[in-house]
């Protein structure tokens, strides 16, 4: 440890702007979808994999990650992390095809699961007071959360007066900002008894996780149904059970597999899952419909997902300082009807539905909802572990964080892409040729370029738009509705127990 002395607040800041930068860039490039469907020839499956390349590579190696930190120390792999993003995301700035931009954004996703748990672990160190660490998780939670939201405010705002490639360039100065300041105010602290990594277990998770994932983003070009499709999810659902398997067979698992037995525990990883899941998908279909179907700039865009950031920054912090008083159980339960509820409203949507009438108070409920269950679930999964087991936490909320997100895109992108495809073709498929048709089907941006030429094909692909925005909404709020009944009945009010003490009953509790 350092002997200079630790200036938490300073320590706090430096770690949220950590969290922020790598979260931000989970979402800005979503902005630029357009913008490098047209300029890369990239149709929507090379889309998907440009934004969940990242995510993908962040979610399968966050566990791994978080134990090689833990062990070689937190602020040399803050280091390490941040210098090979800026370099990863300055390099990306300059390809020129879609392949070269997906292989990178993989590499960025390395790099970020070396940050990310890392800053939850600094904090766990730096905070060890329950209300202190509640209101900290709280900052960080909305440095998250913002980072996500913020994206493609910010992409839109780069993209007015530069090119996509601003999108990556933007991120390097902020990285290398942080690294100074990682210098200069975090302090070194390891836990030199963490055990060597799980590399079995880490190749079929990682090999578990890509399946599933290529499975569902190629699934609407194979069919659902086809063999392929079948296929895929067979050998996912086969690899994730190895998985299991070699974790509870292994002296030092890199994820113990029994900690989801407790369901408090599992409850508040799931809520994690489904509340990213939820802002994952969102922000892919906002962010084309604000472009594509409302045609506003991308600075428009960018800047009217603004309540989206706003309310989960506010409902974070407020998460992190009403959890302690009021229990996880009332208020991870709040937080995801909320959610849910947002989304049943959403998938109402229409073409011309009103942006401050409408749309504006949906983004506020779904950002209160968020920012609620983010902060909170969190508390609880470092709450809930004894204080020697807060890596493992850190390491799990960080995973269920980036497995919500990559799973969002996946599964709501493909849902989309296959309803959007279906009723393109319903509606106006005996006005193209079959190339142009498969072309627009693939494409919601060739669609848009060749509404200039085909008479009803841009009205078409609007209301096919809201066709796949219905559905995926409603996938979306229907899973965030049975997480909250899941909520209240597995999460604890105000009284916690450490895994592995002996249960007592519970003391009434508000809920």
């Amino acid at each position: 440890m350092s002997h200079t002395p630790v200036s938490k607040p300073l320590v706090l800041v430096t770690v949220c702007l950590a969290a922020l930068t790598i979260n931000l860039d989970t979402t800005i490039v979503n902005i630029a979808l357009p913008s490098l469907a047209r300029e890369l020839d990239a149709d929507t499956r090379d889309l998907l994999w440009i934004v969940d390349g990242y995510n993908l590579a962040f979610a399968a190696l966050v566990l791994a990650m978080g134990s090689l930190s833990d062990k070689l120390g937190r602020r040399p792999a803050l280091l390490v992390g941040l210098t090979g993003f800026a370099i990863s995301t300055g390099v990306a700035a300059l390809v020129d095809s879609s392949g070269a931009l997906i292989a990178l954004r993989f590499v960025m996703g390395f790099f970020a699961a070396l940050i990310f748990p890392t800053t939850l672990s600094i904090i766990s160190n730096t905070f060890t007071e329950r209300r202190e660490r509640a209101a900290a998780l709280g900052a960080w939670g909305a440095a998250v959360g913002m980072g996500v939201a913020l994206g493609p405010v910010t992409g839109g705002a780069l993209l007015q007066h530069f090119t996509w490639h601003s999108v990556f360039w933007a991120l390097v100065p902020v990285a290398v900002l942080t690294i100074a300041m990682t210098l200069r105010f975090v302090p070194e602290s390891r836990d030199p008894s963490v055990p060597r990594l799980d590399l079995p277990g880490l190749g079929v998770s990682i090999a578990a996780l890509g399946t599933l994932t290529y499975t569902i983003i190629e699934a609407p070009g194979h069919g659902w149904s086809s063999g392929h499709t079948v296929l895929g999810f067979v050998a996912a659902a086969v690899l994730i059970a190895v998985f299991v398997s070699i974790e509870r067979a292994v002296e030092h698992p890199m994820l113990d597999v029994t900690l989801f037995l407790d369901r408090r525990f599992s409850a508040a990883s799931g809520a994690v899952t489904i509340a990213f899941f939820s802002l994952f998908g969102f922000i892919f279909l906002i962010t084309q419909f604000f472009q594509f179907v409302r045609d506003y700039s991308a600075l428009g865009t960018g800047a009217r997902i603004l309540p989206v950031a706003i309310c989960i920054a506010i409902a974070s912090i407020v998460g992190g300082l009403i959890a302690p008083r009021l229990g996880s159980k009332a208020v991870v339960a709040a937080g995801l009807a909320m959610l849910g509820s947002s989304f049943l409203w959403i998938a109402d949507i229409e073409v011309d539905s009103s942006y401050p009438a409408t749309i504006v108070p949906q983004m506020i409920l779904m950002g209160l909802g968020l920012g609620l269950v983010s902060t909170t679930a969190t508390e609880s999964i470092l709450q809930v572990l004894p204080p020697a087991r807060a890596g493992v936490g850190s390491a799990v909320n960080d995973a269920t964080r980036e497995l919500g997100g990559t799973l969002g895109v996946a599964v709501i992108g493909s849902l989309f892409a296959s309803v959007y495809g279906d009723s393109l073709a319903s509606l106006v498929g005996d006005r193209l040729e079959p190339g142009q048709l498969a072309a627009a089907q693939e494409s919601v941006g060739v669609a848009d370029a060749l509404g200039t030429s085909v008479p009803g094909l841009t009205e078409a692909m609007q209301s096919a738009f809201i066709d796949g925005t219905t559905v995926g909404c409603l996938v979306i709020g229907s899973l965030c509705l049975f997480g909250s009944l899941a909520a209240l009945v597995a999460l604890p009010g105000n009284r916690y127990q450490p895994l592995g003490a002996p249960l007592e009953e519970p003391a009434p509790e508000r809920v």
